[in-house]
């Protein structure tokens, strides 16, 4: 198909153009401006702790004051080690402010990725999140040698030793000026620092929050880690920006969300699929009903959305699960379902209005209508580059600002993007395609599979397909009657040879599958 530019797009009752063309220049502006519009409005909730938006402004003084006593300068680099809790939101915040870029990177990361991401964006100062995170960012404080600096507002955390770095240059215009550092190791395990500008984050707070209807009066689950872009851009920015209220959860535990969907009255739920399948499986195994009466609004991202899983969830929730679809590189939000949409599949909607998309063949030539190709974007969305790889950018980058976002695609004909899978997880089976998610569709579906995951292994001048399942508990089901059921439903390039029940599948805290890990498996020979 030949590039497509989305056309404007009303938005809560403006176009999308008015929307991006008043966007302010810094992340923390328009979170701040609520302080003084709304200043006893709930903001964020941390625990026992609860700030009003007129608290947020004071935290993020406070945080700014921290920062700058330590050295930090605009044009700086912070690391921020964290798990999910107030004073990450006030350092981010604190950070826009200061012009400082925040890296924003996970505590439960090991002490060799830590270091090589140090390593790479040359911090002034590394943050520990110490109160939100004891177990993970209290560990590596000590590690680092950190001072620990007590804070009734902000709650303990703590600073690094003062490094020598050299600051970058500061852009007024918030399209140039980075924000935030989201790293990602992509398939060769050496992370990248993706550049996202204040720019890119607010598009995707103001349009993607908007087509959510997201407003004052939402109360937001805010379980998605900030370190990832997901609950950077969408969930923490895009609550703040609407002057919602981010109740904030450092780890998925379904019996803590089944909780909170009872009690606290969430309006908006958004994960990855698998976190929704985890709290369907705790309620079953305590025999307990859910309960979620002011939630109105749910969806889904991160992860291809099989059709089973959405009809489980939607029979549950009595509510429509709604799906979108994006990438670190593309801040990250690329599609989603849109309120009035049908929702009756499981597509990831249509892309964002005013963004350009083509879909290509390996050739680099457009594809036919409705055909597969791999999906390429531009538009305010996409990233500045990877921080200081430049060879690296513009491998993904092409000179007229093409983002190839290595995912194949297709339009349906009303203008809804599917994903197919993954260019590089794409298996070739005796010269037939198979896409992953097609197969991992398939074993989701048997009642007793709870998650799955689909890898390629390489065999002599083929590949095969393997299988990774996660069964409910006691259930009996074997290899064999997972491997049967699938060969029913499946054509025989796509059947898997072989089929791994595990305990537990690897996976990130909230869930999604890592399958960098199953392939090290293959590689090891452990399967």
């Amino acid at each position: 198909m030949t590039e497509r530019y989305m056309p404007d797009e009303q938005v809560r009752g403006r176009w999308a153009s008015e929307i991006i063309a008043d966007l302010p220049q810094r992340i923390s502006h328009r979170p701040l401006a609520w302080a003084r519009e709304t200043p006893d409005a709930l903001a964020v909730v941390d625990g026992d702790t609860a700030w009003t938006y007129a608290d947020l402004a004071a935290a993020v003084d406070e945080a700014r004051g921290h920062l700058s006593e330590a050295g930090v300068r605009a044009g700086d680099r912070i690391m921020v080690l964290n798990e999910n809790c107030r004073a990450l939101v006030a350092f981010i915040l604190a950070a826009s402010e200061m012009d400082v870029w925040c890296a924003v990177v996970s505590a439960r990361l090991s002490p060799r990725e830590i270091e090589t991401i140090a390593g790479s964006c040359l911090p002034r100062r590394l943050v520990f999140t110490t109160e939100g995170s004891p177990d993970a960012a209290g560990v590596l404080a000590d590690h680092y040698e950190a001072e620990r600096v007590a804070s009734a507002r902000l709650g303990e955390f703590a600073l690094s030793p003062l490094r020598d770095t050299d600051p970058e240059p500061v852009e007024a215009d918030g399209a140039d000026q980075v924000a935030t550092l989201i790293y990602t190791s992509g398939t060769t395990g050496t992370p990248k620092g993706v550049m996202l500008t204040h720019r890119n984050m607010l598009t995707v707070a103001a349009l993607s929050g908007g087509l959510r209807g997201l407003a004052q009066g939402d109360r937001v689950y805010g379980v998605l880690p900030i370190s990832h872009v997901f609950g950077l851009s969408s969930m923490f920015l895009g609550t703040l920006f609407a002057g919602g209220t981010l109740q904030l959860s450092a780890r998925f535990d379904p019996a803590v969300l089944a909780k909170a969907l009872a009690d606290d009255g969430l309006t908006v739920l958004q994960g990855v699929p698998a976190m929704f399948q985890r709290l369907l499986e705790y309620l079953k195994t305590e025999g307990l009903a859910l309960q979620a009466p002011k939630l109105r609004y749910m969806s889904v991202g991160g992860a291809p959305l099989d059709p089973a899983v959405k009809a489980r969830v939607e029979e549950a929730f009595n509510l429509k699960l709604h799906n979108g679809y994006g990438l670190t590189e593309a801040a990250p939000t690329i599609s989603q379902t849109r309120l009035d949409g049908a929702l009756d599949d499981t597509s990831c909607g249509p892309v964002l209005p005013l963004l350009a998309y083509c879909l290509r063949g390996t050739d680099g030539q457009p594809v036919p209508e409705g055909a597969v190709g791999e999906l390429w974007v531009r538009g305010p969305t996409v990233m500045k580059g990877y921080y200081r790889r430049p060879e690296a950018t513009v491998e993904v980058i092409d000179a007229e600002g093409w983002l190839n976002t290595g995912d194949m695609a297709r339009i349906d004909e009303k203008g809804n993007l599917h994903i197919v899978g993954r260019s590089k997880e794409l298996i070739i089976r005796s010269g037939f395609n198979v896409y992953p998610p097609d197969v991992e569709a398939v074993l989701t579906a048997h009642p007793d599979v709870t998650l799955s995951a689909v890898v390629g292994r390489p065999v002599e001048g083929n590949e095969e397909v393997v299988a990774y399942v996660q069964l409910a508990p006691g259930s009996t089901a074997t290899a064999e009657d997972i491997r049967a059921f699938a060969g029913e439903r499946l054509a025989a390039y796509k059947r898997p040879s072989e089929v791994v029940i595990m305990e537990q599948l690897p996976a990130t805290p909230t869930g999604k599958i890592l399958k960098g890990k199953l392939n090290d498996m293959i590689q090891a020979g452990d399967v």
